[in-house]
């Protein structure tokens, strides 16, 4: 039945513009050609997109799925327009997690959720989504843009990411292999990651600093190093496990270096890091500082400058240290493992 008294309500009268959607999807579908792999049949435009595993490639393939987002981190960058970086953080936490399994990733998705789409700033974001696939080398095969007014205020936005990926049934790394006597190797991070950022923010609150925008550390605007990109760790990941016998993959994400080492050690095994033995970004000490931060809570809330364990035989060692650094890591001894149930103790 039609209504004779005026036009009636629309979509857009209720908040929603599938224009701009329509626009979106325009505007990226160039730029996620850059994210892209032989065994996609079928990726953004679809209702779903299509992966194949070749016949002969992989004898006993096993899919490794992770899902993830980037935490209070997102507030920061939607309060300081820092969208171009965000969607790194946003593969990097999915694809180190994947690969932590000795997974190489295959193909990303992406749920973005804004209560009015703002079509710059969610191109801004997806070409930081496609970067990161580029550096972890899986595809962006798809995703999700949902315009939900009442759901979200103005222009804030929400992200969550999907990542899939295979390993060879024999090659998964799970931590059964690791012995006493091993070497805890510690891959540098490029800053607090993604984790943490609701103590961060309340620390620049008690502070004063506002965002950090205008507060320098060690000569560089502290909101500049609160919003570097998670480093994706992958494809040094993968150049080690097929090189070496890595007996253990840890990222360190939310839960610090003591939450995390430990889901990878086998029963009855504990590690000790030595803390003398790798340098921490700068932000960390201004953090601790201002915040009055203890050591403990530190190690439990932050990487405190390590974003990715690896451990390995000792005999290894220095090969490992090798083949990381010609893969541009900065990666060090941290300490090893023993036999204990202290999980890990930090020297």
């Amino acid at each position: 039945m039609t209504s004779t008294q005026g036009p009636g309500l629309t979509y857009r009268d209720a908040g929603v513009d599938i224009d701009a959607g329509e626009d979106l999807v325009t505007r990226i579908k160039p730029l996620v050609r850059r994210a892209s792999r032989p065994e996609v049949l079928a990726g953004i435009g679809g209702f779903g997109a299509l992966v194949e595993l070749p016949e002969g490639r992989w004898k006993k393939p096993v899919l490794v799925s992770g899902t993830d987002g980037v935490g209070t981190k997102l507030r920061l960058a939607i309060d300081t327009g820092h969208h171009d970086s965000i969607g790194i953080d946003l593969v990097a936490m999915c694809a180190n997690d994947v690969a932590v399994q000795g997974a190489e990733p295959l193909f990303f998705l992406d749920y973005y959720a804004t209560g009015r789409l703002a079509v710059d700033v969610a191109e801004s974001v997806i070409k930081g989504i496609v970067e990161g696939c580029v550096r972890a080398g899986c595809a962006l095969v798809g995703g999700e843009t949902a315009e939900m007014p009442g759901m979200y205020h103005g222009g804030d936005y929400d992200l969550a990411g999907f990542c899939v990926g295979v390993v060879e049934k024999d090659a998964i790394i799970d931590g059964r292999g690791i012995r006493p006597g091993d070497v805890v190797l510690g891959l540098a991070s490029s800053g607090p990651h993604s984790n943490g950022y609701s103590l961060i923010r309340r620390v620049l609150q008690e502070a004063g600093v506002g965002t950090g925008a205008d507060t320098l550390v060690a000569g560089q605007s502290l909101l500049a190093r609160l919003m570097a990109p998670t480093r994706i760790y992958v494809k040094s990941m993968l150049a080690l496990a097929r090189a070496l016998p890595v007996r253990g993959f840890a990222h360190i994400t939310g839960g610090g270096l003591t939450d995390n080492i430990p889901r990878v050690l086998p029963e009855g095994l504990e590690v000790e890091l030595q803390r003398a033995a790798w340098a921490r970004d700068p932000a960390f000490d201004w953090l601790q500082q201002a915040g009055r931060i203890a050591d403990d809570e530190m190690y439990r809330t932050f990487n405190c400058g390590i974003g990715m364990v690896a451990i390995v035989p000792p005999e290894c060692e220095q090969q490992a240290l090798d083949l990381l650094t010609a893969q541009g890591e900065t990666a060090t001894r941290i300490g090893s493992v023993r036999a204990g149930t202290a999980g890990v103790i930090i020297r």
